[in-house]
């Protein structure tokens, strides 16, 4: 379980998060919404030490990691994988061998038996067949796809997604929003998805969070986004230009 109690978060002046609490059970995906320069990024980055809170705490399996060094990030970095917007494949590396180079790199693995492995973790995410071409003969969704399966090699039981079917076309991202949700139900792999996407958002979430001016708005199941009262809640699910939303 991952829980965040009572996270803030400033850049200077810019109060960004301010006292967020919510938890991610095992096994679902969970959204993080709310409109560009929310802090949904911001939110997950203290999930893999890229940042520590101001005050409060984040809470994995049990153990605070707000504070754990560099160095002791390592070993979450074995069960917290994160899927960056960009794929940031090496273009001189096929699939297969961008796949393989984290089995390489932390398993020491030898290089055969990491390309077999890579080529299970592409199976996963249904890119076998392209596990010899190079990252620029592909679209953008195959590449996303790929830099998912390097990030299962670690087999990690959470995976956070950062705004995983931006500037992708609508049937690449559906494809992306299939294979997080089968990632969930197929190997119980935890998500935490940082999206806008309308579409996303209620076709595959277990969960939502909904961050708006630095606190938690709401938190609940996509049924209860859809009725709630909130305008503020109601204008952004809907996407209307008039409402009491401020950004």
């Amino acid at each position: 379980m991952i829980q965040f109690r009572n996270l803030k978060k400033a850049f200077g002046p810019k109060v960004v998060l301010n006292d967020v609490s919510f938890d991610v059970n095992d096994g679902e995906v969970f959204f993080i919404i709310g409109a560009s320069g929310a802090g949904k990024s911001v939110c997950i980055k203290h999930l893999v030490g890229l940042l520590k809170p101001d005050t409060g705490n984040v809470m994995l399996d049990g153990e605070d990691i707000a504070q754990l060094s560099e160095q002791e990030f390592y070993r979450i970095r074995k069960k917290v994988a994160m899927v960056f917007q960009h794929s940031t494949l090496f273009d001189s590396m096929t699939c297969a061998e961008n796949v393989a180079l984290p089995l390489r790199k932390h398993k020491a693995m030898k290089d055969k038996e990491a390309l077999t492995e890579a080529m299970v973790r592409l199976d996963q995410v249904h890119m076998r067949e392209f596990a010899g071409r190079y990252p620029s003969e592909l679209g953008d969704g195959m590449r996303k796809r790929v830099a998912i399966a390097r990030a299962l090699t670690m087999d990690p039981r959470y995976v956070l997604f950062d705004e995983p079917t931006t500037s992708l076309d609508p049937v690449s991202a559906r494809r992306v929003d299939r294979l997080i949700r089968e990632l969930s139900d197929k190997i119980g792999v935890t998500s935490i998805v940082v999206s806008h996407d309308l579409v996303s958002i209620f076709s595959i979430a277990d969960r939502i969070a909904m961050v708006y001016q630095g606190g938690l708005r709401k938190v609940g199941t996509p049924a209860e986004f859809k009725s709630t009262p909130d305008e503020v809640v109601r204008q952004f699910i809907t996407g209307t230009a008039e409402g009491p939303m401020i950004v």
